[in-house]
């Protein structure tokens, strides 16, 4: 079975129109013309093959397409995006889980493919449990949380039993049917887990359930947060139907020091062309 290289042919064809027209255009309008070339050139008939690259990778079936996108990563060959917009129009995810249990390059692709897939929720919990790879295991949870509640009692248990806390409550924040377990449980890392504040403020914002609005009153009301802390903690607390409305003074926060002196170097680069920053 022949890969064929359809980026590299691109870049073949690229850089021929790019020495012919080098003084066409500036850097600005090369980042939008190339994208546009890359397309049409999806669409282009390639001699060798008498169709297009889109024609081609149209003619094969969902498993044929699938196969080709393995032997490419494991042959080396590059994968264009021609093959992975062929694959994303189909029906494929039955057929793509397994490469989430490949090789990284593999799981990879698949993870870009499959998306928030429900046929991949349970290798995504999997991976989340299993993965040292934090993008991963980031974009595990991403695709998961629009199933949170398919995935509670698990997600519960994990929880439970500290495995992946953190990334089992930011899953469990997303579930919409209420449950008393998940609130304990945020309520109670709201409060236990001042080094990641701003965090949990916003699980309690996420789940939604206006019983937390006493205890994110309480804490923003207390001395000693931060600057950041006192915005998560305001968001929280008016995304729940709430409101706090007390002058806190941030002035020797070096967080709040350093949004200040950026909004005054605006200023002044404003008012050096003698423009107002309203204006």
């Amino acid at each position: 079975m022949k890969l064929y290289d359809f980026d590299g042919m691109f870049d073949e064809k690229l850089a021929e129109y790019i020495k012919k027209h080098s003084d066409k255009y500036k850097e600005s309008e090369w980042e939008d013309i190339i994208p546009a070339m890359y397309a049409k050139f999806g669409d282009t008939k390639i001699k060798s093959l008498g169709m297009s690259p889109n024609e081609y990778y149209a003619s094969f079936s969902d498993e044929e397409l699938v196969k080709w996108l393995r032997s490419h990563l494991k042959q080396g060959v590059p994968v264009s995006e021609y093959l992975c917009n062929a694959i994303e129009n189909r029906n494929a995810d039955e057929l793509l889980v397994p490469l989430l249990s490949g090789t990284d390059d593999e799981v990879s692709y698949a993870l870009n493919l499959l998306g928030a897939s429900r046929a991949a929720i349970p290798e995504y919990m999997r991976l989340l449990t299993t993965s040292e790879d934090e993008d991963i295991r980031n974009t595990c949870v991403d695709n998961v949380k629009q199933f949170a509640d398919e995935v509670k009692e698990q997600a519960l248990d994990y929880c439970e039993k500290g495995v992946q806390r953190e990334y089992m409550l930011e899953i469990l924040s997303r579930c919409v049917i209420r449950d008393d377990r998940i609130f304990d449980l945020l309520i109670r890392a709201f409060r236990s887990d001042a080094e990641n504040l701003p965090m949990h403020a916003s699980y309690l914002a996420a789940y939604g359930d206006e019983r937390a609005l006493e205890y994110l009153l309480d804490k923003i009301d207390e001395d000693g947060i931060t600057y950041i802390e006192y915005q998560e903690l305001k968001y929280a607390i008016e995304s729940l139907g709430g409101s706090y409305d007390k002058e806190r003074d941030f002035s020797s926060d070096p967080y709040y020091q350093a949004i200040r002196a950026h909004s005054q170097s605006e200023v002044n680069l404003f008012e050096s062309f003698g423009i107002k920053p309203e204006d």
